[in-house]
């Protein structure tokens, strides 16, 4: 039975093949209702959620596909009311889109696939959300997470009131925030194994250096990873205990 004092998350599906992975483990203090928006189903209205969270999926953040366009709405009525929300890979491009920001659909640089290094910028130190994956007593260069990648389109453009948070080697925006809301192009919610079936699916990844790379530094990632999906959880249990009257 579902403790009523407990705040849920809304984790929203836009891809049968995107779940949320490992996140469904370290997602602590908060109830998960999944909302599979590729199938018709609705979320609500967003002033009525504790908190939000936007999986990946193979579409573009501009398609008509089921889901999509009201998800984009979805997001930009969770940051007017100030619900804390994430988007991850496809999640945070709908983000962007629906706050003003611009996305490439299949960009110049290519496929950015694989386990990267997301590179920390000072507006990250402090952060509520990804502060504590950056160590603040190494040399700016030097602050660096590993993450997973999976993605060809990417946001070019942010919102005129977004923070820029990371970067990476290919792409700029790795991560940013706006408002009560965060989006990340990585994947810190996949497992080796489902970095192995989104490889699959395309022929200009290289499986087997996908597989090596997330088999050799899965111990960071797992670790970051459940780091940062506890800090998201920690924002609502917050965010839902300053909404709860006396």
């Amino acid at each position: 039975m579902t403790d009523a004092t407990t705040p849920v998350l809304t984790v929203v599906q836009l891809d049968a093949g995107v779940s949320l992975d490992r996140f469904a483990d370290w997602l602590d203090g908060v109830d998960v209702r999944l909302v599979r928006a590729d199938l018709g189903e609705s979320a609500g209205p967003a002033d009525a959620l504790d908190g939000l969270l936007v999986l990946g999926g193979q579409m573009s953040a501009k398609s008509d596909e089921p889901g999509i366009a009201e998800t984009r709405t979805l997001l930009s009525d969770a940051v007017a009311a100030g619900v804390p929300t994430l988007g991850i890979c496809l999640g945070a491009q709908l983000l962007a889109v629906a706050t003003g920001g611009r996305v490439h659909v299949a960009a110049p640089p290519g496929r950015e696939s694989g386990v990267v290094d997301v590179h920390w910028r000072p507006e990250a130190l402090g952060d509520a959300l990804v502060g504590g994956l950056v160590d603040a007593d190494l040399p700016e260069d030097r602050r660096t997470t590993r993450m997973p990648s999976m993605h060809a389109d990417a946001i070019v453009d942010l919102p005129r009131t977004a923070t820029w948070l990371a970067h990476s080697r290919t792409y700029p925006y790795q991560a940013f925030r706006v408002g009560s809301a965060w989006g990340v192009q990585f994947h810190p919610e996949a497992s080796p194994a489902t970095l192995h079936a989104w490889a699959s699916l395309h022929d200009d990844v290289d499986t087997t250096a996908v597989d090596a790379a997330a088999a050799e530094h899965d111990e960071v990632v797992a670790g970051a990873g459940g780091a940062l999906a506890r800090a998201f959880a920690g924002i609502v249990v917050t965010r839902a205990a300053e909404r709860t009257p006396a």
